[in-house]
């Protein structure tokens, strides 16, 4: 649940059950997050979290439970309407024809324009900063195709910008970048979350990331929510070891005082090192 009351709440799961044909995925999964909260989903692969993020999408329809946009039942929307709100950004990005990377991210402002009408002055402005605080202005007349994967992620970061939403869902948003772009990438996310009050959910393998940047951490493990808080309560070695099924070390760094999670180390026996 959100943390503070007084925060309006953006986007709500409750109950949900959701999966693919006969095959459940996601189980009785509930969570709240509030304007200008990055929450952090985690697990291992299979646990649910790509399906958690369709769901919150409105691109894969529940089974069981209801998800809530704003306080309005998410299923009421029309899809030009979420499109205008919710920005999504999936692991792999592709662009089928050959697009320069300043078309990819004018494409976040469709939902925006009348029908038959072409982007404006504002919505140029828009995509000429979004490049800018992604360092992307250098490769604007590139083609998407020849761009490297960790610039590809950032064209589709800077689309979801201009979209200007008030909830952002990122599956993975730190593949392919490097340490200085994570960093950036968070550090824009935040100024985002502080300025414009936006709800940001988003998957994450790396859980020192997830400890370092997010206000909450839901810990999912076979489509079932293990725990939902602030990380040092979520990222412990109980939870860890239950849902990883391997042995860690978890202590508190002395920069930041985040938890900071490693793989147990082990002898050269093959001991784990107490």
């Amino acid at each position: 649940m959100s943390t503070n009351p007084s925060v309006p709440v953006a986007l709500a799961a409750h109950e949900v059950n959701a999966g693919y044909g006969a095959r459940e995925v996601l189980h009785r999964v509930s969570l709240e997050v509030a304007a200008g909260e990055l929450l952090a989903i985690v697990g291992p692969n299979g646990a649910g979290k790509s399906t958690l993020l369709r769901v919150l999408g409105g691109s894969l329809q529940p089974s069981q439970g209801s998800v809530a946009l704003l306080g309005r039942p998410l299923r009421e929307f029309a899809r030009r309407e979420i499109a205008r709100r919710v920005a999504c950004v999936a692991q792999e990005n592709a662009a089928a024809f050959h697009f320069t990377v300043l078309e990819v991210v004018l494409m976040g402002r469709a939902p925006h324009l009348a029908p038959m009408r072409f982007e404006g002055r504002r919505d140029l402005e828009l995509a000429h900063t979004a490049l800018a605080r992604f360092g992307l202005l250098p490769l604007a007349g590139r083609f998407l195709q020849d761009l490297s994967g960790g610039e590809r992620k950032r064209v589709f970061l800077a689309r979801a910008l201009v979209q200007e939403p008030a909830v952002a869902l990122l599956d993975e948003p730190t593949a392919f970048l490097d340490l200085k772009h994570v960093d950036e990438v968070f550090e824009l996310f935040r100024e985002l979350r502080a300025g414009r009050r936006l709800a940001v959910v988003a998957t994450l393998h790396d859980l020192n990331a997830a400890s370092l940047y997010a206000d909450r951490v839901l810990l999912l493990k076979d489509g079932v929510a293990i725990g939902c808080g602030r990380p040092d309560e979520i990222l412990t070695v109980a939870n860890l070891r239950e849902v990883y099924d391997t042995e860690v070390f978890v202590a508190r760094s002395p920069v930041t005082g985040a938890v900071v999670v490693f793989p147990a180390g082990r002898d050269a026996h093959g001991r784990i090192i107490e």
